[in-house]
């Protein structure tokens, strides 16, 4: 799986998914969840509300459509909320996880990712963003390309310095 990170507006990437960091409710919020219902319109939490009666449980991963965006899906990941006192890094990387068994099911070759709890959730950046990477990195996934969509420079510089850092060293000749 390729791993690439591009800055910019998660609800206007061109892939299959796009993955939503959502709250247990499933009915819309704040930050990535409100941007991909406005997106993406009524239907998206039409829809939610159709397949998610009681919500989701943390850690785990459900989708829907993608309404007016243009991917086709939505896949919606409940990540742990840290200033809560949700600490648990097993939950956070079982959202990425989960988010790409859903890809497979689904089919999605592309799937963009937002920073999964790094936001209002509190969880660190830099771990959040390590956590996704060692999920790609080791993931046995039909996807052909995990995407980290970057809201702002600051992410984008996190990202990309953080997915440097991992590429083996070229061979010296």
């Amino acid at each position: 799986m390729r791993i690439t990170v591009v800055e910019g507006d998660i609800t206007q990437q061109d892939v299959d998914a796009v993955v939503n960091a959502a709250n247990r409710r499933m009915r819309g919020g704040g930050g990535v969840d409100g941007a991909i219902h406005a997106a993406g319109g009524p239907e998206v939490l039409a829809d939610c509300e159709r397949r998610f009666p009681r919500g989701l449980a943390t850690g785990d991963a459900g989708w829907t459509t993608a309404g007016r965006m243009p991917a086709r899906w939505v896949i919606h990941v409940v990540g742990p909320n840290r200033n809560a006192g949700e600490t648990d890094r097993g939950l956070l990387t079982s959202c990425y996880r989960r988010a790409l068994e859903v890809a497979d099911e689904l089919g999605a070759r592309s799937v963009a990712f937002p920073l999964v709890s790094a936001g209002v959730y509190g969880w660190p950046r830099e771990d959040a963003v390590d956590a996704a990477l060692e999920v790609f990195r080791s993931a046995d996934t039909s996807v052909d390309e995990a995407r980290m969509v970057a809201f702002g420079r600051s992410a984008y510089d996190l990202i990309r310095s953080r997915l440097d850092d991992e590429r083996p060293p070229a061979a010296s000749g």
